[in-house]
């Protein structure tokens, strides 16, 4: 056995469109891929659907790289001190222990497929989020209750937030503000 079989695929994978476990955050919707469980832990990759404003505030993954591919829309994104803007097409890749957040800049809802090598930080979004079957289902949480999970699962998942730039600031509705939703069609 060479030193990368352990890190491939068990089987092959077809999911079709609109199916794959989703999640609802504050006004966003996520729908997953591909898992862990699928890719014997090699990476994990989600569709995001986020509305106007949306997005989380700045944080750091200790444990996996990031990537994103713009599907829909326009996204801002920090990397480290930078903002840049990825449009439709652009791809971001983004190292472990880079400080970055997205943001929907533009007006409408924009969509986006988020790649994370190695997997396992999809257990952060089962935990934290709100599973659904209708991904056009309002959200009965409040923004807070969500913002709670966020900050006390982080630490278990090698993830850091900042707030104002402090990451010791709790992370509240302030940082992670309700907005109208964003729907998978």
């Amino acid at each position: 056995m060479n030193d990368h079989e352990h890190l491939t695929i068990r089987s092959a994978l077809h999911r079709a469109a609109g199916t794959g476990a989703m999640y609802l955050g504050p006004g966003d919707v996520y729908r997953f891929l591909v898992t862990g469980a699928d890719t014997a832990g090699a990476y994990f990759a989600m569709e995001a659907v986020v509305a106007p404003g949306g997005g989380p505030p700045p944080h750091i993954h200790r444990h996996e790289d990031e990537t994103f591919y713009v599907v829909e829309g326009q996204c801002g994104i920090l990397l480290g001190e930078d903002w840049i803007t990825a449009g439709v097409g652009d791809f971001v890749n983004v190292p472990r222990g880079t400080v970055h957040r997205f943001e929907n800049q533009g007006t409408e809802a924009m969509r986006m497929i988020l790649t994370f090598t190695p997997a396992g930080i999809e257990k952060f979004f089962e935990e934290t989020l709100q599973r659904t079957l209708d991904p056009t289902a309002d959200i009965p949480e409040t923004v807070d209750a969500v913002a709670a999970r966020y900050a006390a699962a982080a630490p278990r998942f090698g993830m850091e937030f900042f707030v104002d730039g402090d990451p010791r600031a709790e992370i509240t509705s302030g940082a992670m503000s309700r907005r109208q939703p964003a729907h998978i069609d």
